[in-house]
């Protein structure tokens, strides 16, 4: 039977096909460098480090972690107003027939923290593959470092439900809270 490689090592391989020293890292810290995002595909990345002449590539090995299952706005809180309120500080309300009964102001960031398997059930089969490695992230050391993130597909198709779940908040959040507590009901 044929040994499988996980991504690391082929990214390795390759880097070395390339004349390249990978050079495994844990974790870059983003917050202290200046980082730039590549837009293009791995073989792209090979040329643009030949081109800013690169004698390494950092690379970082990326885990499905079980916090990728739960929503994030990517919006801090502030406390600089109420929930219910616009940008310009006016009240938002409800003049639904649903809300007639008791009126909900929702954001999307209200729901910062919830389950996305109540909204999208197919991702619960990726539940048995948090720890499993999911992709590289690689960076060509410099001033301005470069990287990019390259995923194995199973994490793609894993990323486009949870971008589905999240878009369905961000579009309604209320209907989608509703959609959560009637998945919680079923189970």
């Amino acid at each position: 039977m044929a040994e499988t490689k996980n991504v690391t090592d082929e990214i390795f391989d390759s880097l070395k096909k390339n004349g390249f020293l990978p050079i495994p890292v844990q974790e870059i810290n983003s917050d202290a460098e200046t980082v730039r995002y590549f837009g293009g595909d791995f073989a792209e990345f090979i040329e643009a480090a030949k081109a800013l002449n690169a004698k390494a590539i950092f690379v970082e090995t990326l885990y499905l972690e079980d916090d990728e299952f739960y929503y994030e706005s990517g919006v801090e809180d502030d406390d600089n107003g109420c929930c219910c309120c616009k940008d310009n500080g006016e009240v938002v309300e409800d003049k639904s027939e649903e809300g007639k009964e008791a009126p909900i102001w929702l954001d999307p960031e209200d729901l910062d923290g919830m389950d996305l398997t109540l909204l999208k059930p197919e991702l619960e089969k990726y539940d048995e593959r948090v720890g499993d490695e999911c992709g590289v992230r690689l960076t060509i050391p410099g001033a301005d470092h470069l990287q990019v993130e390259i995923f194995t597909d199973w994490y793609d198709d894993f990323a486009g439900l949870v971008d589905e779940a999240s878009d369905e908040i961000e579009l309604d959040p209320k209907a989608a809270l509703k959609k959560m507590q009637e998945a919680v009901k079923e189970n």
